[in-house]
């Protein structure tokens, strides 16, 4: 007898669902027997089937959560004037960000949403320094800066763990 898919490959093995004939190489071993590759159903895990339509709501998920977390972020600045203090709210923003970019697409996991979470993040932070209601912080000294931007990798680094 010869395979189905390979009409010139000499075969005695069938398929243990359709009982269509097949070669070794269209062999496909399941946990009940051989079977052929239309039988099988192979395909990829759903976590990982991602549309345009989850990226999108991934990118929405993240510019409103960077609005929100940017807004806090300047107003807690604002009010305790410590430096050292963004590094606890880079960690609690990267966090929420993450956490709700990976709900918001059902947990599902895709090659560029930790790019997405982890520029939410990004985005939170340079609208804590230059707020659209045009109060901006004058105290970026390249120390503060440097300490801001420390915060943020920490923030990033947690959001991209979280939807990762």
């Amino acid at each position: 007898m010869k395979c189905a898919t390979h009409p010139d490959i000499e075969t005695s093995l069938r398929c243990g669902k359709c009982g269509r004939p097949i070669c070794p190489k269209c062999l496909v071993e399941t946990p009940v027997g051989a079977r052929c590759r239309d039988c099988a159903g192979i395909r990829k895990l759903p976590t990982f089937q991602i549309t345009v339509r989850h990226y999108l709501l991934a990118a929405a998920t993240s510019a409103g959560m960077a609005f929100a977390c940017g807004t806090a972020w300047w107003a807690a600045r604002l009010a305790t004037g410590i430096p050292y203090f963004s590094f606890l709210l880079a960690a609690g923003f990267g966090y929420a960000v993450g956490e709700l970019v990976g709900l918001s697409v059902n947990r599902k996991r895709g090659r560029w949403l930790p790019v997405i979470a982890g520029a939410g993040v990004a985005l939170a932070f340079v609208i804590s320094i230059f707020p659209p209601w045009g109060v901006w912080l004058r105290y970026l000294s390249p120390m503060s800066l440097m300490v801001n931007l420390l915060a943020v990798a920490l923030g990033v680094w947690l959001a991209v763990g979280r939807v990762r």
